[in-house]
């Protein structure tokens, strides 16, 4: 062996060995749910008029089957939502499924897919979706009315009160092949969008209030964003940390993915109303949040663009205090 590999290898294990002492003074708590070893498979019948095929929609939350085409609540406490949903639009019941359980050694994982969807009445193609697998804390507000404005539909955030320093969780990431993106509403022509596709685990922590007239706005509080650009195995307890208050002065800041309002989201007022979060400032590095939005996705670039085939793979979410 030799100096220089010698070298290599202590530093190496040097640093795995002071990564170690840190994490063992850190406390990490699974998120409920988060180990996606339970899932609910909802059995739905589609319209006659688009095949009457019974199709697969699953949740996290408790082991069950549930048979009829009913809106879903979640279930058993679980606090995770996903792009898998019902639409009932001009009495015709469709079903979109974007997000799987997948069996990974003696317990599962959630497999986010981007896919295209296609609603087809008397063998003709009518409509045609792009759907990027996603997964988020939060609810959807079935059963789906239309495809215009899908973030409406969306609730997106928990209450949250407590500053974890990181998010912890296992991934493996397989990427599209295609140099752009495409756009598919399924009410205009498909088109290409600029720019390769990625997959994406993004944390906010915010202070949410409300005014009188029901409109909500918010604070950033904590933020961790993280784009995967290549296709990679499984990659274990991948931790990240969590930056707190104005961080558009540090060189972690990435404006394209963590400026505030990067993307418009949704959340039930006081009035059952949904009405947008407007993120308006940064908080104080100390102050505390009200609120976390944490989403996985297959691809970043919002409703209806991705690639088809970009895939990432979830496993074992937890968050990390410090001690």
């Amino acid at each position: 062996m030799t100096k220089r590999t010698y070298r290599r290898l202590m530093t190496t294990g040097f640093i795995a060995l002071c990564s170690a002492v840190v994490m063992a003074q850190h406390k990490v708590e699974m998120l409920p749910f988060g180990d996606m070893d339970q899932w609910v498979n909802r059995e739905i019948k589609e319209s006659a008029i688009i095949g009457g095929n019974t199709k697969n929609v699953y949740a996290v939350g408790p082991t069950q089957t549930i048979a009829g085409s009913k809106a879903y609540t979640n279930l058993g406490g679980s606090p995770w939502a996903t792009s898998n949903v019902m639409a009932k639009v001009a009495g015709v019941t469709k079903t979109n499924t974007s997000v799987f359980p997948e069996k990974r050694g003696s317990g599962y994982c959630a497999r986010l897919e981007t896919r295209m969807e296609s609603v087809k009445v008397f063998g003709l193609v009518d409509i045609t979706v792009l759907a990027a697998g996603s997964m988020f804390l939060g609810t959807v507000h079935e059963p789906i009315k239309g495809t215009k404005n899908p973030n409406r539909m969306l609730g997106m955030g928990i209450p949250f009160t407590k500053r974890p320093v990181a998010l912890q969780f296992d991934y493996k990431v397989k990427m599209s092949d295609r140099e752009n993106r495409i756009r598919a509403t399924g009410f205009s022509k498909i088109t290409d969008v600029p720019g390769k596709d990625f997959p994406a685990a993004i944390l906010l922590l915010q202070k949410r209030w409300e005014d009188a007239e029901g409109n909500i706005f918010a604070k950033r509080v904590g933020t961790m964003v993280v784009y995967y650009y290549n296709t990679g195995d499984w990659h274990n307890n991948a931790t990240y940390e969590i930056h707190y208050g104005d961080i558009t002065g540090s060189p972690v800041y990435k404006p394209h993915m963590m400026r505030l309002q990067v993307d418009e989201r949704y959340s039930l007022n006081s009035k059952g109303e949904s009405v947008p979060v407007r993120e308006v400032a940064w908080a104080d590095e100390d102050e505390t949040p009200t609120h976390m939005i944490l989403q996985f996705t297959a691809s970043h670039g919002g409703a209806y663009i991705g690639s088809p085939g970009n895939t990432l793979w979830v496993d074992n979410v937890k968050l990390v205090y410090a001690q």
